[in-house]
């Protein structure tokens, strides 16, 4: 995938960090997005000459067009959107103050559409191109995260409608649901709060970012262009139910 270039948002924490790392040993040269310019940037002199940083909030659509403006200035098209940007609030809906409903949606789900929006207008243009929204086991449901599964199922929803619109310009669009992971928000939780969550696994373990970075590499690649409007589960099955 030499000169190919790929965007992933929310790339300076966690899942995107492990994304960004496994794109970059793939060939391609990648442009990171998050809020979070000290880590960015950081991360992006880590990474080396194949990558840049560009500081945004992709809930702003003035942001986002920034964006695309810069890619349609510097580079010679756009080959993989990942949408990887997401937060959390969780409470239970009786404690969950409606900003903290609006705030998920526009990150998770109207930041990753207005990510779409653009992309799509260049990648149809282009002929060409891959979109993969990082959704979560969580738009199954989950107590206490009515905000974030209500996200994340649009996510899923989103992605399939555009899979149908695109798919005739040589556009794939899939998703990916990850279970639980072992990134900096899981580590934050408490001891017994882990062994509860690990024990309802079927592998009895946590994911690895690099499990969800090695999905995101399998469907970057050429070879996987009849794949599109789906959705993979990265979970160790915890989507179809409980271990024993």
């Amino acid at each position: 995938m030499e000169n190919s270039v790929a965007i992933v948002t929310g790339a300076a924490n966690g899942i995107g960090r492990s994304i960004c790392q496994r794109l970059i040993k793939d060939g391609f040269y990648v442009l990171l997005v998050d809020i979070d310019r000290d880590h960015g940037e950081i991360f992006t002199k880590e990474l080396g000459k194949n990558a840049s940083f560009f500081c945004g909030d992709i809930s702003k659509s003035e942001d986002v067009e920034k964006l695309f403006v810069l890619i349609k200035q510097n580079y010679d098209g756009l080959d993989v959107l990942i949408n990887n940007a997401g937060i959390i609030r969780d409470n239970l809906i009786w404690n969950m103050p409606s900003e903290d409903f609006d705030k998920v949606i526009d990150i998770n789900l109207k930041g990753t559409w207005t990510m779409c929006k653009y992309a799509a207008e260049l990648m149809k243009e282009q002929q060409k191109g891959r979109i993969i929204n990082i959704s979560s086991r969580a738009w199954l449901g989950n107590p206490g995260q009515s905000n974030y599964a209500a996200s994340k199922a649009g996510v899923i929803g989103m992605t399939r409608s555009l899979a149908l619109e695109l798919g005739r310009y040589g556009v794939y669009v899939n998703a990916i649901a990850p279970g639980l992971i072992d990134t900096p928000l899981t580590q934050k939780l408490p001891d017994h709060v882990k062994e509860k969550l690990i024990k309802a696994q079927p592998t009895r373990t946590m994911g690895k970012p690099e499990d969800i970075a090695n999905v995101v590499s399998f469907l970057s690649q050429s070879e996987t262009e009849f794949i599109t409007g789906q959705t993979i589960y990265v979970d160790g099955g915890k989507s179809i139910g409980a271990g024993i």
